[in-house]
């Protein structure tokens, strides 16, 4: 385990080292990297790189925060290329199928299929979240007045669940 890490550590000085060298030697890499439009793509390349490092090494554990750094790089970038800012008062709500994916990932990897149903349905309540807290916060878009229907959806499926785990 221990040269695991090793190697996921150097993999990793290597490929951050790589970039900033890049970055000093070329100026279209600096402006990219610097540009006022493209500040949260390094956000989602470290994202990558866990990931990468992660299937390398075969270190399933690191897709979880993989996916959580990935994705809050995505909300960041969709939210700096369109100028909606003001999503961030729902798009929060993305965080635990972020936690999710990087579970269902990660599960995946292990033969785990416990933490891969478990991530299964953290994305899916996360996105009845997001959908909910959207309908209600400015993303009117995502399922208007019926947002109510979301939280009953999420009821009937907490009581199924309970009468499902006493019967076995």
């Amino acid at each position: 385990m221990r040269t695991r890490a090793n190697i996921g550590a150097a993999l990793a000085l290597i490929a951050i080292g790589a970039w900033f060298l890049a970055i000093e030697l070329s100026p279209a890499v600096k402006a990219f990297a610097y540009g006022a439009d493209t500040w949260p793509l390094p956000i989602i390349g470290i994202g990558a790189l866990l990931a990468v490092l992660g299937l390398l090494t075969w270190t399933p554990g690191l897709l979880v925060p993989a996916c959580i750094v990935g994705g809050i790089g995505g909300m960041l970038y969709y939210q700096n290329t369109t100028g909606e800012w003001e999503t961030w008062a729902y798009s929060w709500a993305l965080i635990p199928a972020f936690i999710g994916l990087g579970m269902l990932l990660a599960g995946a990897m292990e033969r785990n299929r416990g933490l891969a149903a478990s991530g299964a349905w953290m994305i899916l309540w996360s996105l009845v979240m997001f959908a909910v807290f959207g309908s209600f916060l400015g993303g009117s878009a995502l399922i208007g007045q019926y947002w109510p229907l979301l939280l009953i959806f999420a009821g009937l499926i907490v009581l199924l669940q309970g009468l499902f785990r006493r019967r076995q």
